[in-house]
Order: C-alpha cells, then sequence, then structure tokens
C-alpha cells in the first residue's frame, strides 16, 4: 500500500481574507503623500472620493483613512509586500521634505524596509519572494503587540470560535500566536512585556466562510457590538473560551461572503511603472534625479 499523503497544507481555515485595516488620520493631504505618493498606492477611485475618507487600494486589500482630530495608531506594525524595494525608497526620499516634521521617517533592513507613517503607524514593507506565496503586492499580515500571559488565549479565540489555523511559537524567548488567514495572509500576536497604548478603535476586516458559528459564540457571550445587517457583524473583545477571559481588544469588521464588497476588483497603479515615468519627469510629475 502506498504511504498516505498530508495534504494539511491545502487547508484553508474559516477567514478566508483580511481586506482592509482602518485607522483614524487627521489630514488627508498627507495621507495621500504617504500612502500614494510614498508607498504607491492607489486611491479607489470609485468609493469615498471625497475629504472625509480614503480609501488606498494594495493589491487585493486595502486602508481605510477617515478623517478624525485624533489619528489611531496600532500598537504593532503591518507588513506590505511592494514590487520593488529600490524604488520604494526612491519614493519614500521625495517625500521626506515635504513630511518633514511629522512621524514619517523609514530605514533599510535586512531584505525589507522599515516605514513609519506621519502619524507613527509602522510598516515593514517587503519585495516577493515565496514566503508571500504568488503576492505581488498586498497586505500579508498585521502584527500585535499583547500583554503577557494573553497568547494562548488568543490561539484558542482564534482557532475554537473564528475556526482559523492558530499556531504558537517563541521569539526572544517570548510568545507568539501566528493566525493563518487565507492562502497568504495572517495575523500575530506578540507578547511583550513593554508598555502598550491604549487600545484607540483601529480595526480589520475580515472576510468568514462560516458567518454563523463565532456569531452565535459572540452573542451568547454578550460580545457583539454591532449586529448583523448588510451580510456583517462587528465585535472587539477577544475571549478566551476556555474561561470567558478578555484577553486582548480589537475590532473585527466580520462580513460573509455574500457582502456585496466580496472580491469587488481593486483599481491599482502598477508602481515600478509609475516610478519609471518619474524618473523621466514626465507630464510634470516628480521630477527624481533632476
Amino acid at each position: 500500500m502506498e504511504a498516505a499523503h498530508d495534504y494539511t497544507a491545502e487547508d484553508v481555515g474559516n477567514i478566508v481574507l483580511l481586506e482592509h485595516v482602518n485607522v483614524e488620520i487627521p489630514d488627508q493631504a498627507k495621507a495621500t503623500l504617504f500612502y500614494v505618493v510614498g508607498l504607491g498606492f492607489a486611491r479607489d477611485p470609485y468609493l469615498n472620493v471625497g475629504l472625509g475618507n480614503m480609501w488606498a487600494n494594495v493589491g487585493e486589500q486595502q486602508f481605510h483613512l477617515p478623517t478624525r482630530a485624533r489619528p489611531q495608531i496600532i500598537p504593532g506594525l503591518i507588513g506590505l509586500v511592494v514590487p520593488d524595494l529600490d524604488l520604494l525608497e526612491s519614493r519614500l526620499k521625495a517625500v521626506e521634505e515635504p513630511l518633514k516634521g511629522t512621524h514619517f521617517s523609514w530605514s533599510a533592513e535586512s531584505n525589507s524596509l522599515a516605514v513609519t507613517c506621519p502619524w507613527g503607524n509602522r510598516f515593514r514593507c517587503h519585495c516577493p519572494t515565496p514566503r508571500f506565496s504568488d503576492m505581488a503586492l498586498g497586505m500579508p499580515y498585521v502584527e500585535f503587540q499583547t500583554r503577557p500571559g494573553t497568547a494562548s488565549g488568543i490561539a484558542r479565540f482564534y482557532q475554537e470560535v473564528m475556526q482559523a489555523p492558530s499556531s504558537m511559537f517563541s521569539e526572544n524567548g517570548m510568545p507568539v500566536v501566528r493566525v493563518e488567514i487565507g492562502r497568504n495572509q495572517w495575523l500575530l500576536f506578540r507578547e511583550t512585556s513593554e508598555e502598550i497604548r491604549p487600545y484607540d478603535g483601529h480595526h480589520i476586516a475580515i472576510y468568514v466562510a462560516n458567518f454563523s458559528r463565532p456569531y452565535a459564540f459572540l452573542q451568547r457571550h454578550n460580545r457583539i457590538m454591532e449586529d448583523v445587517q448588510n451580510h456583517q457583524f462587528r465585535f472587539k473583545d477577544l475571549i478566551d473560551p476556555e474561561n470567558g477571559r478578555e484577553v486582548f481588544r480589537l475590532e473585527h469588521e466580520v462580513r460573509s461572503l455574500r457582502h456585496q464588497m466580496y472580491h469587488r476588483p481593486l483599481v491599482n497603479r502598477d508602481p515600478t511603472q509609475t516610478q519609471r515615468d518619474y524618473h523621466r519627469g514626465r507630464d510634470g510629475l516628480i521630477p527624481f534625479g533632476e
């Protein structure tokens, strides 16, 4: 008899897509300089095109950036895949002067660029590699800092309530939880003894195949913050199913696959081609190198 094959790597958990990260920002002009001119993303041309909100497309994901007086900062960092790190470096250099006086900064790391937005959100930008499957432009992961002693409860919450494969490992002596999303995305929750800034209302949007099971669990525990409408609900308290203790706070906008936004084609620029245009100074665009 032939040995049985292990095809578990082909399995996909209940969370099939991380669609967007929402952080409030106080200045749409600076957001345009950072997300569009600097990072090279595209402003969605169909929805929220006024001054009150910006949706910035990055592959199959988005940043939602509503205008509010107080910026929201994620305690952790956001992972991005971009086609070319050298061209990204050139774009970031071009926005250094207009973003002077903000929290904006960037630095080269081993095989990545560390970037901080004008209000303090941190990003790690990677080039496409097999680690990110077939992603050439997108948001493969978001990493959050969490209190000591919470990692195992977070892992149980996603594994048992959200039905998303979750694993734990140790890095620098501290536990880290990895939650699998779809083909090539994940969430990381990293325990730290450092002070963590208080939760300020930022949120993520996810699509799930089994919508009713997590909803029923959270409803039983009185954790639904926005009931079902338009094929979605919201919650923000992650509770350990073993003991009901809150272990983390992060608003989730949970959408079923019947939501009208699921797999809506997103308009994206080709940052590599755009950058070549800028180098030539075509049409009066930022004339790098002139």
